[in-house]
């Protein structure tokens, strides 16, 4: 392993053995029409910082945050990455939900403005909208660009804000044309994964389904905001039920009985198990609860105590041996 592979990894065990018990405050309002805080209160001086997305490393003249590429990536070191522009916009829209300036709305529309670029987005009929990212996923063998739900998902949810506090139909517009790509195959240029377990829509596109835990559940935070501002929309609900649906049947697999998995990626090139990170773990605690108090349902309740209760730190330690031989498969290490 390379010094700096080596000096990378140390700093992401540091930081992850840090991370906090709880990423995110859940909102109190998850269900209204009128779009205020998203389900996780992000704040914008912790997203600024790179506290919650570590490599933001530098921003644009409006504002607009720009990624540091992971460490896998040789052919690019700085990238527009639509997740973290969307969690950086949702962060600014949160400072406007507590100070009600015109000059964070104003700070707050140059993201909704991002998305709404057609020199940031692709169109296509049978594709509708969608945000890809310029830049390689080694782990997952695409040379991209590449559509993501997770991504998708951030564009509606900033757009619909947009919409709401302008009145502009174009963003709306924009949005439900960025719903077509769930119901796509991958294969196709969508972004779902049709598993046995049900629909998955992906985070990370690729010639085979990745079914990362995290990114289902984010993306499903976008779609649940377009029922909120149009349910009327049957389309959008079916997608939505589906993909809780989905995630009822498939999340006992990601259980290892004493941690979680990251995701559920078969490739013959990638690890037969990838456990999450510290972090990562939190997260699925943190997400599972929310998931819970948005839909009622009992299994989110009961894998979001279960992989709290799991979070130990001999259990940590057992999680790391077999994450460094998982790093080491990807070449990470």
């Amino acid at each position: 392993m390379s010094l700096k592979k080596k000096i990378f990894m140390l700093n992401k065990l540091f930081v992850d053995l840090r991370s906090p018990k709880k990423h995110y405050d859940i909102s109190d309002d998850m269900h209204s029409q009128k779009l205020g805080y998203y389900y996780f209160i992000f704040r914008e001086e912790l997203v600024a910082a790179g506290k919650n997305q570590r490599l933001i490393k530098q921003f644009d003249k409006n504002g607009i945050p720009i990624n540091k590429t992971y460490i896998d990536v040789t052919n690019k070191d700085y990238v527009y990455f639509p997740i973290s522009i969307g969690q950086m916009g949702l962060a600014v829209f949160h400072t406007y939900l507590n100070t009600n300036s015109d000059a964070d709305i104003n700070r707050f529309l140059e993201f909704v403005d991002w998305f709404a670029d057609s020199n940031n987005y692709v169109y296509s009929d049978n594709l509708g909208v969608r945000w890809l990212t310029d830049v390689p996923l080694p782990q997952y063998k695409n040379p991209g660009p590449w559509q993501s739900a997770f991504s998708q998902s951030r564009g509606i949810s900033i757009l619909l804000r947009g919409y709401q506090l302008t009145g502009n139909e174009e963003y709306a517009k924009l949005a439900e044309q960025a719903i077509t790509s769930f119901e796509i195959p991958v294969s196709n240029g969508g972004v779902t994964s049709f598993t046995e377990f049900g629909p998955f829509y992906e985070e990370y596109t690729a010639s085979v389904p990745t079914l990362v835990l995290n990114g289902m559940i984010f993306a499903l935070c976008g779609v649940y905001d377009f029922i909120r501002v149009f349910p009327e929309n049957q389309r959008t609900k079916k997608l939505f039920d589906n993909g809780i649906n989905t995630l009822e049947n498939i999340l006992p697999q990601y259980d290892m009985q004493f941690w979680s998995k990251y995701n559920l990626c078969k490739a013959d090139w990638y690890p037969s198990v990838d456990p999450a990170t510290i972090g990562y773990q939190r997260l699925h605690v943190n997400q599972l609860e929310m998931l819970y108090k948005l839909t009622g349902k009992s299994i989110f309740e009961k894998y979001f105590e279960i992989f709290s209760k799991q979070d130990t730190f001999l259990n940590a330690l057992k999680m790391y041996r077999i994450k460094f031989k998982a790093l080491k498969k990807i070449g990470r290490l």
